[in-house]
């Protein structure tokens, strides 16, 4: 039987065990104190991020857990594991609400409660192919600031004893308009920090969440379908439960207007060739490699015959936004590297000018309402709030490949 968890470690993330286990431990009792009897709303939870977050903050016994998502279906699942796992704690009070975090019926259950003591939201967009044209660049923007603006106006109304919310690594620098829209996210929430605690984290790409290009390898060696990966595209990985203790652990540890990111160097990248290549000598295939999709696709016909060499396309990336490497600092950022033994916590950041970011959603809300605007016309805007902001575009979408 397939192992999931120890693939990761083997041969992903190569780690025995979490690599934030040391400050867990460390701090153990502090997170005890601070979560212990809290209400906790978890936004976005039945994603892979934030329902990794709920598994490591229920270890604390929170008093109360409600959980909003708009996958009804994946709210249903989430709670089946919770009850289905020996030794999980479930507060008596837990709820999960299949609703939009910038409804009005979102509104009515959160002034109904008169708040919550922590609040994580982990509802965005996060995908670089969720940038195509100016309809789906809307859709982004809409999710990842303009309704985070909405919910921390809402949260406002009674504020919590702390609000996270996960940033990314293309954040620093940012390439892609996703990147650009977390780092503005970044701004946004530390804006109001002055009104309660905001804390954030960027961290590496989760190995095999949902909608992810492993995950992706998954379904598609379920129905003998070719994989497809690009070649010259290496990212840092941490492990689904990693991503839930790097979270808590800003959300609960950190000061106020801090960016948590974990300490891994170079050498721990991985590329989704070898990502791929790894998984089928584990459910052990032989690879056939091919020179297209197309090739790729008539070769998995074999597999129905038992065929055991499995078809692969990896190909150079030549797609809009796509940055060869990654990082989670720029250079103008000041770093805390001592605090903790696994993580390195972005330090001093000043409140953001209100007034830019306000004329900054105002044009963006104007662009939107023009049935003309176009994706360049928002990069522009983007750019000007984001001098760094080097936007990638090559004309070609992840949807155009397989």
């Amino acid at each position: 039987m397939f192992d999931l968890d120890l693939f990761i470690s083997k041969s992903i993330t190569k780690r025995a065990f979490s690599m934030f286990r040391c400050d867990i431990e460390k701090y153990s009792k502090e997170l005890y104190h601070k979560i212990n009897n809290k209400s906790v709303l978890v936004i976005g939870g039945a994603g892979t991020i934030g329902s990794s977050f709920i598994k490591v903050i229920l270890r604390y016994s929170p008093l109360e857990l409600v959980v909003v998502d708009t996958n009804e279906n994946a709210l249903a699942e989430l709670t089946r594991d919770l009850r289905s796992t020996k030794g999980m704690y479930i507060p008596k009070e837990y709820k999960t609400y299949p609703m939009d975090f910038a409804s009005k019926v979102f509104k009515k259950m959160f002034y109904n409660h008169k708040g919550f003591d922590i609040i994580a939201n982990f509802s965005a967009h996060k995908h670089v192919r969720s940038e195509k044209d100016i309809f789906s660049v809307e859709a982004l923007i809409q999710n990842n600031v303009i309704h985070a603006k909405s919910l921390l106006d809402t949260i406002s109304m009674f504020p919590p004893q702390v609000y996270f919310c996960v940033s990314t690594d293309k954040a620093a620098n940012p390439v892609n308009i996703m990147g650009a829209s977390k780092r503005i996210m970044e701004d946004l929430i530390f804006s109001y920090s002055d009104k309660f605690p905001v804390k954030t984290a960027r961290f590496a790409n989760v190995a095999f969440s949902n909608g992810s290009l492993p995950a992706g390898f998954l379904s598609r060696i379920q129905k003998l379908q070719p994989l497809s990966a690009p070649l010259d595209i290496k990212r840092y990985f941490v492990s689904p439960i990693e991503s839930g203790e790097i979270c808590v652990l800003s959300c609960i540890l950190g000061n106020n207007r801090e960016i948590f990111y974990p300490k891994l160097d170079e050498a721990q990248m991985m590329s989704f060739d070898k990502i791929a290549e790894d998984l089928l000598h584990t459910y052990g295939f032989n690879i056939c490699y091919c020179d297209s999709d197309e090739e790729a696709i008539d070769k998995s016909e074999n597999l129905m015959y038992n065929s055991n060499d499995y078809p692969v396309h990896f190909s150079k990336s030549d797609t809009s936004g796509e940055k060869s490497f990654e990082e989670f600092v720029t250079d103008t950022e000041e770093s805390d590297l001592n605090r903790f033994s696994s993580l390195g916590v972005i330090i001093n950041k000043p409140i953001p000018d209100k007034k830019s970011i306000d004329s900054l959603l105002c044009k963006l809300n104007n662009s939107f309402n023009e049935i003309e605007t176009t994706k360049e016309d928002i990069v522009e805007i983007l750019r000007e709030y984001l001098p760094n902001f080097a936007h990638i575009e090559t004309g070609k979408s992840l949807d155009y490949k397989m």
